[in-house]
């Protein structure tokens, strides 16, 4: 039998669904406003005009970007970088985060240690930059992989997520009808940590795909170069041309410049945006059992 809400309770709901509603509001108008700006005559942006529905709409700013070639590559090797270090993020986190679930792993309390103390302490920039290059990897793909491949953090998340969801009793009866330890990760444990695997997956895909401090300090290959940086060199350059423009008198240079902007913005955040949804039924759970469990 449901209970009769209490005139404090509806207040109490009101309230709630009144600051829920307001923080939505904040934080989908700044993205909405960004998208209806990317498409909207500067002019109308810069008068103040642009509240909700985009006026004089325009494609100028998409065009501009896109007519520079290197926007496609930047598109390919942010892709490859995202794709390929996504796979071998997840898959040493999940492998390690398995073993150090498992009670019966000989010196876990010792390998947790050396990770966990790696939180602490950390080389810094000067030696992990000297590491790199004596492994011979700058100016290569590879620079931008291996670095920083597994994070401690998300291997205790992972590792937690096991301990939680995955009952010693699981393993012991498949242990008697045969099976072993791969078997049992593969065809059990994985299966039933989908939701921590989609989690690693947006953590690390998204940490791919908006990185650009690596590829300012590893790359000098304009070839290779991640959309990120792409887009900050074209936004330089075309900064720098502008002023001169300016200076010459052509004011609409600047607004079509800010035009530009918005549409860099949405041009590096899209791909994560239509990722997130398909991760976003296992982020709550995955993200929550890992970490507050154990």
């Amino acid at each position: 039998m449901k209970l009769a809400k209490t005139r404090a309770d509806v207040l109490f709901d009101c309230f709630n669904l009144t600051l829920i509603a307001i923080l939505i509001i904040l934080v989908l108008y700044p993205l909405y406003f960004v998208v209806t700006a990317s498409v909207t005559n500067p002019d109308v942006v810069y008068s103040g005009k642009l509240l909700f529905v985009p006026e004089q709409v325009t494609w100028d700013g998409y065009k501009r970007l896109f007519s520079e070639a290197s926007i496609w590559l930047g598109f390919k090797n942010s892709l490859w970088y995202t794709i390929t270090g996504t796979t071998i993020n997840v898959v040493l986190t999940v492998m390690a985060g398995y073993a150090l679930s498992r009670t019966d792993l000989v010196g876990r309390n010792v390998f947790m240690f050396l990770l966990v103390f790696t939180m602490f302490f950390g080389g810094g920039l000067i030696p992990t930059y000297l590491l790199v290059k004596d492994l011979g990897l700058l100016d290569t793909t590879l620079a931008m992989i291996l670095p920083n491949t597994v994070s401690v953090f998300n291997v205790i998340i992972v590792r937690t997520f096991f301990q939680s969801n995955v009952p010693s009793e699981v393993l012991e009866s498949a242990m008697i009808d045969g099976c072993t330890n791969l078997k049992f990760f593969v065809k059990i444990a994985i299966p039933l940590a989908l939701p921590i695997v989609a989690v690693m997956v947006l953590f690390y895909a998204v940490g791919h795909w908006n990185a650009y401090f690596q590829a300012l300090i590893y790359l000098k290959s304009n070839v290779m170069l991640p959309l990120q940086i792409i887009l900050r060199n074209i936004l330089i350059m075309n900064e720098g041309s502008d002023v001169q423009n300016l200076q010459d008198g052509a004011q609409d240079q600047q607004k079509k410049l800010e035009l530009m902007k918005y549409s860099i913005i949405i041009v590096s955040s899209l791909p994560m945006l239509i990722l997130y949804p398909f991760l976003q039924r296992y982020f709550v759970k995955g993200a929550l059992v890992g970490s507050l469990k154990g």
